[in-house]
């Protein structure tokens, strides 16, 4: 008796186009809406405050200096949304920084669908948020 959960808002931060087209198409097949799909931090943070996603999949290695975990430290001073990281290893390191950044999820690359279903379930129905 899964529910399905309603149509949600949704930022893509990755800077591998290919890996972002599959991200956007597997989230519009989810029953998803993407917002927008960006390649820094610096428009990862632009963004989650003017757009007000439900849901950001961040990737850790970005375009520019500000890395996937730091944007996320920065928009946690304004805004609880939901992030599921994505990235390519699961070093230590950055899987503690995440850590303090209250995330969903941490799935390594490549994603898969039933992964991505499974963690966006979780943002939606374990916290309790609307």
């Amino acid at each position: 008796m899964s529910e399905s959960i309603p149509e949600k808002n949704v930022l893509i931060v990755e800077d591998d186009m290919i890996i972002s087209m599959v991200l956007e198409r597997m989230i519009l097949k989810l029953g998803h809406n993407v917002l927008n799909k960006v390649i820094t931090g610096r428009d990862a943070i632009d963004n989650a405050f003017e757009l007000e996603p439900d849901l950001i999949l961040m990737d850790i290695q970005l375009k520019d200096d500000i890395d996937g975990i730091s944007a996320m430290q920065e928009i946690r001073k304004k805004s609880d949304v939901s992030v599921i990281y994505i990235t390519g290893n699961s070093d230590q390191y950055n899987l503690s920084r995440a850590k303090e950044t209250n995330y969903v999820d941490y799935l390594i690359k490549p994603i898969q669908m039933s992964h991505l279903k499974k963690s966006i379930r979780k943002a939606f129905t374990s916290n309790g948020s609307e």
